[in-house]
């Protein structure tokens, strides 16, 4: 490792108090997507705070731009957003936070996906930077993004000109935290995460007396049916070597036990990692919906996408340079290699939007007693997942994010 980044390094010890009660706040106001407000104020007045400008883009995305001579153009990314579920860590900063969901239901809110890491370490990483010129050349783009979760919050800013207002970096950078050991990371030499589509359906039937179902068409029924023939899609519609996850996540119907529904609606979600058979596993969703409402003579559902997420694509070779940076800072021992991740990203948008290379990596979040010991770790996305170690994880987060730009940046 170059000394002036060690130099660097050396440093997060010193802001563990800070960075950790940052993160703690964070926690403990999370925001839904594209509705990220006290969010988006609270990190700009913490950049603010540094000496730095932010610039609003994209609705509830914010970017800092920490200019320093001559040299590269680099741009990291940490997103912003929360989820609605309540949560039940037991934490002492846990979200007692609650709002209204798109459909108008009451919710909890969680940063169950654990980005109030990503924006934590964004932030010292900006600090840091900031405050060590004299260790690096170049320019530094920090975006912080909104919206991840449905995958609307990389195209918002691109769309608002993120690539107008701030200039095309060489590389860009990204990280999430996961269900791992706090001092480890772990990157993939190509695909990271899966492409992603989530559907909403509405069954439609004819509502009856509960007692007379020959005058009705359930959608309940002809729903369940239709959501046990798509189990089959993975199972008879694919090749067994292609990765593919179908989930239904929700269904809703009904209002009173003794009332056969007008409509039925279900949601669900869909996991792929090559285009071809994405595109064959919409078509045969398609041809199940529409034949178990014929068989049912019902009218034909209606389907209404609600996002779509890209292939999150590694470049390899900066994957490879980047391994090796990771290893000298953390250690041999410290850096996994992987194959692609089932979950999504819109990370990737924000590089192949002006076709400029990146990688995103992941980070752990657990103690070595926590992750090794009896019973099994939440993962991202349960009302359980957070770090048991606050100081070690972010302290590696933060450190694999200033190994990366300086890998790029340092002198």
């Amino acid at each position: 490792m170059p000394a002036t980044t060690s130099a660097i390094m050396s440093q997060v010890p010193e802001f563990a108090d800070y960075f950790v009660e940052l993160y703690k706040e964070f926690h403990q106001h999370p925001e839904l997507s594209m509705q990220e407000t006290w969010t988006v104020e609270r990190i700009e007045q913490e950049l603010k705070s540094y000496g730095l400008e932010a610039t609003r883009v994209g609705g509830t995305g914010t970017v800092t731009m920490i200019e320093n001579g001559d040299g590269p153009t680099i741009g990291f990314r940490a997103d912003t957003d929360g989820l609605p579920m309540v949560e039940k860590t037991g934490v002492d900063w846990a979200s007692t936070v609650t709002t209204s969901d798109a459909d108008g239901n009451k919710v909890g809110v969680m940063h169950g996906c654990g980005h109030d890491t990503h924006i934590t370490c964004a932030l010292l990483l900006a600090k840091l930077m900031h405050e060590n010129r004299d260790a690096w050349a170049g320019t530094l783009i920090i975006i912080f993004q909104p919206g991840e979760e449905i995958g609307a919050g990389a195209n918002a800013m691109v769309e608002d000109g993120l690539w107008e207002k701030f200039p095309k970096p060489e590389a860009i950078f990204g990280q999430h935290i996961w269900p791992g050991l706090a001092d480890e990371v772990t990157l993939s030499h190509g695909t990271a995460m899966s492409m992603a589509d989530s559907l909403k359906v509405t069954v439609h039937g004819k509502q009856a007396h509960g007692s007379q179902p020959e005058n009705a068409i359930d959608p309940i029924v002809l729903g369940a049916h239709m959501v046990t023939r798509l189990q089959t899609v993975v199972s008879r519609e694919v090749a067994g070597s292609d990765m593919v996850v179908l989930t239904v996540g929700t269904f809703n119907a009904g209002t009173k036990e003794n009332i056969i529904p007008q409509t039925a609606t279900f949601k669900l979600n869909i996991r792929t990692q090559d285009e071809a058979v994405r595109e064959r596993v919409l078509e045969a969703v398609d041809r199940i919906l529409k034949g178990e409402a014929v068989a049912s003579g019902a009218p034909e559902p209606t389907v209404e996408p609600m996002y779509r997420f890209p292939r999150c694509d590694n470049d390899v070779q900066l994957a490879k340079d980047l391994e090796q940076s990771f290893r000298e800072s953390l250690g041999e021992d410290k850096v996994n290699i992987s194959g692609p991740a089932t979950g999504s990203e819109d990370f990737g948008i924000l590089g192949d939007s002006i076709d400029v290379p990146y990688v995103f990596w992941f980070w752990g979040a657990y103690s070595d007693a926590k992750y090794k010991g009896p019973g099994s770790v939440a993962g991202n996305h349960s009302p359980f997942f957070v770090t048991d170690v606050p100081e070690q994880s972010l302290t590696t987060g933060i450190k694999v994010g200033l190994t990366a730009v300086l890998s790029r940046l340092g002198k």
